[in-house]
């Protein structure tokens, strides 16, 4: 199988629309019997909203420090609603899936790389089963200071259609957070977000983190046998029956038409 390619649109914040247009148009490709390719990038302040997203989830306020609307995208994607920004990697895999890869392996390969991306500049990370994305686990609180809640790092929503995936993940490098106090992010309103800049200390660049994202993916979706990171325990999204069994937990991933 052909190595994955990469496009690399990161020297000026590509608009989410446009993004999605380029998406059809790589999958289209891929489709056809083209090479995989990653589009890797970042966007202006955006909301997209997967097909599961409730009323309440979307953003109470949609203004912008320059005074324009910030757009909310209602997007043909599993999950439900997440910001994309500045300061926050975004990158859509558009591959074709071979036959012997099921499409929750896809999605943990994916969730792999980002583990292993954040272990790269020095940050424990692991997957929560009932949850998709890439997870902190929570701190306790100590004489030293408070305790932090378990916190998102990263987040996944992904599209299979014709056997090619589309959309992907966003990791979140030095984003301004307080996008996130407007809605319920990906409808998880008992655990917080973070960003690689606040959990070391110094700022995390999408710039410093692009060579590390681009070899984990290569390394992860060449589609051979891997050593998955030990998960955190357990835990069903707010609204939601606790996983009985991993291999029930591992159907609660944001696909839409896996088999498409």
């Amino acid at each position: 199988m052909a190595e994955l390619q990469f496009l690399d649109l990161t020297d000026a914040p590509v608009d989410y629309l446009e993004a999605w247009e380029r998406q059809r148009a790589v999958h289209a490709e891929v489709v056809a019997g083209g090479p995989g390719t990653t589009l890797l990038l970042e966007h202006p302040p955006v909301y997209t909203a997967g097909k599961r997203t409730e009323p309440h989830e979307r953003p109470t306020d949609l203004s912008s420090a320059t005074g324009e609307p910030v757009q909310v995208v209602d997007v043909d994607r599993g999950g439900k609603i997440t910001f994309h920004g500045p300061g926050q990697l975004v990158g859509y895999p558009i591959v074709a899936l071979p036959d012997h890869v099921l499409v929750v392996d896809y999605v943990r390969r994916v969730e792999e790389a980002l583990i292993l991306v954040c272990a790269d500049l020095g940050v424990t990370t692991a997957r929560v089963p009932g949850r998709s994305g890439v997870w902190l686990r929570a701190t306790p609180a100590t004489d030293a200071g408070p305790g932090r809640p378990e916190r998102k790092i990263a987040a996944l929503g992904i599209r299979v259609a014709r056997g090619v995936t589309m959309h992907g993940f966003s990791l979140n490098c030095d984003v301004d957070l307080e996008w996130y106090d407007r809605f319920v992010p990906c409808g998880i309103d008992d655990a917080g977000v973070t960003t690689l800049s606040a959990e070391l200390g110094r700022r995390v660049t999408v710039t410093e983190v692009l060579p590390l994202v681009r070899a984990r993916l290569t390394e992860l979706l060449a589609w051979e046998p891997y050593a998955a990171t030990p998960d955190y325990d357990a835990r069903p999204e707010p609204g939601r029956r606790p996983a009985v069994a991993r291999e029930h937990a591992d159907l609660r991933v944001p696909v839409l038409n896996p088999r498409g």
